[in-house]
């Protein structure tokens, strides 16, 4: 099946939801407000079916000057084993190096999904004291996982910290 990927929009955002509601409960996603997917829209990219429908969802967030996470990754059900997901994480990919990042951060149990597109096990602070001290600031909940706050811990029990230089 042939899979169209391209950036998300507002109409697709009921989907979006769809996509998260179906991963919360496994932890695999953290839940987010309807609200923050509308916020956040510009950052999303969805791969759709050949009758239209979204199948997957994800979003790249900047960080800081080099540095994204790819976040919300989910592909529906129906569609797993595909290659959906790697159709958006190549998007995600290619968004990055477009917007000038060099390192894209995951937090994932697909440890071995990413580690097949490059991604590595990072442990402690990924970047200079500097950029941790202004990233402190932040009040995003991702941002607070990659510098691997303990205030996070009990949302990401389990989930491992990867990078990748792109």
């Amino acid at each position: 099946m042939d899979y169209a990927v391209r950036r998300a929009k507002t109409t697709d955002v009921t989907a979006i939801r769809a996509l998260v509601d179906a991963n919360v409960d496994s932890g695999r996603l953290l839940d987010k407000a309807t609200v923050a997917l509308f916020e956040d829209i510009q950052e999303f990219w969805v791969a759709t079916a050949p009758d239209g429908d979204v199948a997957g969802c994800g979003a790249l967030h900047v960080m800081w000057e080099d540095l994204a996470e790819i976040r919300t990754l989910a592909v529906s059900a129906d569609h797993q084993g595909r290659g959906v997901g790697t159709q958006i994480v190549r998007a995600l990919l290619d968004t990055a190096r477009e917007v000038g990042v060099r390192r894209v951060f995951v937090l994932t149990f697909a440890v071995e999904f990413f580690r097949s597109h490059g991604f590595a096990e990072i442990a402690g602070v990924a970047t200079t004291p500097e950029v941790y001290a202004e990233l402190l600031r932040s009040y995003d909940e991702g941002v607070a996982e990659f510098l691997d706050l303990d205030r996070v811990k009990p949302n990401t029990l389990g989930n491992t910290r990867m990078m990748l230089r792109i």
